[in-house]
């Protein structure tokens, strides 16, 4: 969720300037913090819910979404009931997730450790109460959270009955995957720099890779190595990371394209990925990612003679009906 685009962001980093060095300018992450601050809960549900009819018309019928950008106790809260409002009038199933170590705020720039207490002392117990977000999220990363700030927020999270998952290793190798297997996350996000050990951490405590291609081709990063997880036994899924910053899409066919065109996944693997894994990765398999008895009935009518199209269909979206619980919604 977020309030406004960073169109002219995308214009610096374009131009060579590093993603980390905006947000030490305080662009990036905290200019989005600003704008949520200073929009209205209406405002964010009408965007919010815009671009979720989106998605959904793209053939995603089950979505995350994540607050983040309100980095403090009031603001992340009306994220998250922003979020159930939408999970409540729209047609999707939404998971929500409470991605308050999104960054370090700038109130506390000085100070990161106090933000942290704030986040287990303040927010996550007013999350809890709240009885919205079913996810913790941390962005573990040099200049964001270290490993053991993502390890202190985790273990807390998991202790107020939370499933817990990492942006992990996107731009330096911290060892953030390796965490997500230390502390058994659900998955761990992004994954570009991560290091073989740590890979073997995860595929030994059973964590969902999740992978974000739209990211890596937005920012111009070598993508995540796919391959590497599948060799592994690490599950691969695979999603949009639709955000203003590095990764403005709601479209999964364009995420299954550059996973097969550049990550050297077979089309039945990206598939596989947009969907059982990708449940899996919310904790939602029982319920939906797979055509099975006891399931939900979500599925789309492409245009083409076989999911291939996806990825085959460059640029365009293939997808024809849209159907949830049976019934057709787009």
């Amino acid at each position: 969720m977020f309030a406004r685009l960073r169109e002219a962001e995308f214009d610096m980093r374009i131009s060579g300037i590093a993603y980390l060095d905006i947000l030490k300018q305080g662009g990036g992450i905290l200019s989005s913090v600003r704008a949520v601050r200073e929009a209205s809960e209406s405002e964010l549900y009408r965007t919010t819910e815009s671009r979720a009819r989106t998605a959904l018309g793209f053939g995603t019928t089950t979505v995350e979404i994540k607050s983040g950008y309100g980095l403090d106790t009031e603001n992340e809260l009306k994220m998250l009931r922003v979020i159930d409002r939408v999970a409540r009038q729209t047609s999707m199933d939404v998971v929500p997730t409470f991605l308050g170590a999104h960054a370090i705020p700038q109130e506390y720039k000085d100070s990161p450790d106090a933000y942290v207490d704030l986040i287990i002392n303040e927010m996550l117990p007013a999350v809890r109460d709240q009885g919205i977000a079913t996810h913790c999220d941390v962005f573990c990363e040099e200049g964001v959270f270290t490993i053991d700030q993502s390890r202190r927020i985790l273990t807390a999270a998991k202790q107020f009955g939370m499933a817990v998952k990492l942006h992990a290793d996107e731009i330096r190798d911290l060892g953030g995957a390796g965490l997500a297997g230390e502390i058994s996350a659900i998955s761990a996000d992004h994954l570009l720099a991560a290091r073989e050990k740590s890979i073997e951490k995860m595929a030994q405590a059973g964590v969902i890779a999740t992978l974000l291609p739209a990211t890596a081709s937005s920012l111009r990063k070598p993508y995540a190595r796919a391959r590497t997880f599948i060799d592994r036994n690490v599950p691969v899924s695979l999603a949009t990371d639709c955000n203003p910053g590095s990764s403005y899409t709601e479209s999964m066919p364009f995420v299954i394209g550059l996973a097969v065109l550049n990550m050297k996944l077979s089309p039945a693997e990206a598939l596989t990925a947009a969907t059982l894994n990708g449940a899996y990765a919310l904790g939602m398999a029982h319920r939906t990612g797979s055509l099975e008895d006891g399931k939900n009935a979500d599925f789309l009518l492409l245009e083409g003679e076989s999911p291939s199209i996806l990825a085959y269909h460059a640029g365009v979206s293939p997808v024809h009906q849209v159907y949830k619980l049976g019934e057709k919604i787009s």
